[in-house]
């Protein structure tokens, strides 16, 4: 049984999906697709750069939705037909996009002020992220309860054993970054993020972006969604809106994704975008499973051994 993942922020790179949209019309489409979409030329700024405007947030969702959505499409035309798809954070939006859930233009200006809200919610400087390696769920709450000192942290995404991601204001995520080290954390890294994702300063982008998700047309799911903040599979148009809105300010619980795919019996994963970030994460939740990721044009040999 095969599923397809997308892969969220931090996997962008100026060129990427530029050698799918020079050899196949399919890709190229899409990428002028986006374009129209934003009335703009989203499409120059992934293919050129500079890096230091793709990074960012409102402009790297919506290149990472349409790099992810240009590959899919190429595959799903090849015959590529998963049991099962999931996204990281941003990434579920291509994998609702996947699952006909929403139409492809509506995700990439969803994505567009998704960023740009999150961007808002908190001004730069204030919120920071850390990952925390070597520590268990456990450990890492209770690192941000002791260091929380009425400040905003805690566990933002769940990615693997032993690879937990914190975010809050900034001095609060440095007190539990040293607060998970006394506890028995290998390191904890400063992540070079513009904004604390996946926390509860991400309330006021959530509770922008509610409305404008629940007014896209939106449809049963062809094959079902399993959602980033409860690793449930969603089957209804209903239930995934709501699952991409409260994903905004809850943790991305990654690792229970993976879990639950393979107790439904995946075996097979295709990483669907840029970057090989999700098929790291795979090999450490799922030792002996299949992982293929497709970012580039010479990837394609090796799916076709399963078509």
């Amino acid at each position: 049984m095969i599923a397809c993942l997308f892969p969220g922020q931090g996997s962008q790179a100026v060129g990427m999906g530029q050698a799918f949209a020079d050899q196949f019309p399919i890709c190229a489409q899409t990428f002028a697709e986006a374009d129209a979409a934003l009335g703009e030329s989203l499409s120059g700024l992934i293919f050129n750069g500079p890096a230091e405007q793709l990074t960012l947030t409102a402009n790297t969702q919506p290149a990472i939705l349409t790099m992810s959505v240009a590959v899919w499409r190429l595959l799903s035309d090849r015959g590529l037909s998963p049991a099962f798809v999931a996204g990281h954070s941003l990434g579920e939006y291509s994998a609702h996009v996947a699952a006909g859930t929403l139409a492809f233009a509506d995700a990439v200006r969803l994505v567009r002020n998704r960023g740009r809200y999150m961007q808002e919610a908190v001004p730069v400087g204030q919120g920071a992220m850390a990952a925390i390696l070597g520590l268990d769920e456990a450990g890492v709450n209770q690192a941000c309860q002791e260091a929380a000192q009425g400040e905003v942290v805690s566990a933002a995404n769940l990615n693997s054993p032993g690879q937990i991601v914190i975010a809050g204001s900034a001095a609060a995520v440095a007190r539990a970054s040293e607060r998970a080290k006394a506890l028995g954390a290998k390191r904890a890294i400063p992540l070079p993020v513009s904004a604390p994702f996946h926390c509860a300063l991400m309330k006021p982008a959530e509770e922008r972006l509610a409305p404008e998700l629940r007014a896209a047309a939106s449809h049963d799911p062809r094959v079902p969604v399993i959602a980033n903040v409860d690793a449930e599979p969603k089957r209804t148009a209903a239930a995934s809106i709501e699952a991409l809105i409260r994903q905004v300010s809850s943790p991305v619980r990654w690792e229970n994704v993976i879990q639950r795919l393979a107790s439904e019996g995946v075996t097979r994963y295709v990483e669907v975008g840029p970057g090989k970030v999700l098929s790291g994460l795979v090999k450490k939740i799922v030792p002996g499973a299949t992982i293929l990721n497709v970012e580039g044009p010479d990837d394609l040999m090796a799916i076709e051994g399963l078509l």
